[in-house]
């Protein structure tokens, strides 16, 4: 852990870094009495909004017991936020404040505006594929104990994790993190009920995730590494190519280019990052408040009528497409194919069945407010069940569908999801809040370790450029495919990519440390979640 920076560390003489330093000022109380303002404010705006909710749906509450754990759950998801904020806080503003281009406060107040921004801005795909990784079971009780007890135990094991991490100053990911928690919580869920292991987790979905999470750091370290040959035989300035300096900042071409790079490393981190924030209050919130949160209340009244008529159109298109008569219980077979991922001869007719009962019910109240209280929550299931089965069956090539009824299925899955996978304004704003005001804490920890201890040599500032620039591309991209990445584990590449190119040589203490830290980081939250379900559960 020796290679990782400590609080001590940030003294030394030597680097660049030390002289510029925050001191402490008679007005260094200012900043934070506007931190605290900010959060407050933030706070009173989420509350007030979802007590409107409430009252607007008519929801009733027999004791104040439900609320307080509802706002304990979403007090803890923030949490994760705002610790994924601080957290990851280096990987934007490293480059920045090492080449002196902006100072720390500048910088991460700036990082802080750039994910606040990218968080609003984002799509909420990532934030529903990493919830898709849940059993399926836990996802569809909605207000049970069980997912109460999912939800905090994924929560707490993720904080504590990327707690630990940050402390040892290991620039660790978040990403793994959560996800490790949510795969280890799946796994306890599934042994406690008697079932394998394998079944508790979305494999599928956690293979499209993995590949993403294991090939960004290699397409960090090689695409930043081309892009910094590139560099040099394009652009010959060799201020470009020389170390940061102790005093003075580069020159303003530089100082551009360093900070317009960190730019867009902010808004793609808070574009993808903020998602997983978004994604777990959702979660809260469907649990808790299923009168509330089960069905889309925003999606347009248009919407309906084309809903009611693809429900229809695909119930007698699958039923000409099989000879089996309705099974008893639609749901429960959509679910166990949910689960287990085996096709047996009911499932299209059970995909034909709950498709007429959501046409139907549409049909027959003529809007989803008008749904009644107590069905909102079963009509969420089977739309939620039709659509990841409608997605399952797109992706199982040995089904032979004809091409409208494909067409028909895809159409239905997209307006399901309209009305189920949806992320309120004020969820946006909450999340964009915590991970701003997080990026603009803690970033002391890390910021040294990716400067200097990667490469042998210090960082230049072609160098921060290439990593940074290939560190935004890879993360909006993703993000446009709905799939989550690791900030630190992509840009910490690139910045050994472009070492590698320029022939500074590597630390190789330094990286075996990182990769021991990402190597563990997914396994240490799943057991962390898992335990933490078991002794909850068992309480």
């Amino acid at each position: 852990m020796s290679d990782y920076v400590t609080p001590q560390a940030l003294h030394v003489a030597a680097s660049p870094l030390s002289s510029d330093l925050p001191r402490h000022t008679k007005n260094s109380k200012k900043p934070l009495f506007l931190f605290g303002m900010v959060l407050l404010a933030g706070v009173l705006f989420a509350a007030n909004q979802l007590f409107g909710d409430i009252q607007q749906t008519g929801a009733v509450f027999s004791s104040s017991l439900p609320l307080i754990l509802l706002g304990f759950a979403l007090l803890a998801a923030l949490g994760f936020e705002f610790v994924n904020g601080f957290h990851d806080t280096a990987n934007a503003v490293a480059t920045v404040i090492y080449t002196r281009s902006l100072s720390p406060t500048v910088a991460v107040v700036w990082s802080g505006i750039f994910n606040f921004l990218g968080v609003l801005c984002s799509s909420g795909a990532v934030a529903f594929g990493i919830i898709s990784l849940l059993p399926i079971e836990l996802i569809m009780q909605s207000g049970s104990s069980e997912s109460f007890v999912m939800i905090y135990a994924l929560l707490f094991s993720a904080i504590i994790w990327n707690l630990a991490t940050w402390w040892l100053g290991l620039p660790a990911s978040s990403s793994h993190t959560l996800i490790g928690s949510i795969i280890g919580v799946g796994i306890a869920n599934a042994m406690m009920h008697g079932r394998s292991a394998l079944s508790g987790v979305n494999w599928g979905q956690a293979m499209n995730i993995g590949n993403a999470l294991i090939l960004s750091p290699i397409v960090g370290f090689v695409c930043a590494a081309l892009l910094l040959v590139l560099m040099k035989r394009v652009v010959k300035k060799p201020a470009l190519y020389s170390a940061s300096q102790q005093e003075g900042a580069p020159p303003m071409w530089i100082r551009g280019l360093m900070v317009l790079s960190c730019t867009g490393v902010s808004f793609a981190h808070g574009s993808n990052d903020g998602q997983k924030g978004m994604g777990l209050m959702m979660l809260i919130l469907v649990a808790a408040l299923p009168v509330t949160y089960s069905l889309n209340r925003a999606l347009p009244q248009s919407d309906i009528p084309q809903l009611i008529t693809l429900a229809s159109t695909s119930q007698t298109q699958l039923m000409q497409h099989t000879s089996v008569a309705a099974p008893a219980q639609p749901d429960e077979v959509l679910t166990t194919y949910l689960r287990t991922g085996e096709r047996d001869a009911n499932v299209i007719a059970a995909l034909a069945q709950v498709s007429g009962n959501i046409g139907a019910t549409l049909q027959h109240y003529g809007a989803l407010q008008s749904i009644p209280a107590e069905q909102k929550p079963e009509m969420r299931n089977q739309m939620y069940l039709a659509a990841e089965t409608i997605k399952h069956l797109q992706a199982d090539h040995t089904l032979m569908l004809p091409t409208a009824t494909q067409q028909n299925l895809q159409a239905l899955k997209n307006t399901l999801n309209g009305a189920t996978q949806f992320i309120p304004t004020w969820v946006k704003v909450a999340v964009a809040l915590a991970l701003g005001l997080g990026t603009m804490v803690g970033w002391r920890r890390i910021v040294t370790t990716l400067g200097e201890k990667i490469g042998k040599s210090q960082l230049n500032y072609a160098q921060g450029i290439s990593a940074q620039m290939v560190a935004m591309g890879t993360i909006g991209a993703a993000d446009a495919f709905g799939l989550p990445v690791s900030t630190t584990h992509v840009l910490s590449s690139g910045i050994a990519g472009t070492m590698a190119a320029n022939r500074s040589g590597l630390q190789f203490s330094t990286l075996r440390n990182m990769v021991l830290a990402w190597v563990l980081t997914l396994p240490a939250a799943a057991l962390l979640s898992a335990a933490l379900y078991w002794i909850m559960t068992s309480l």
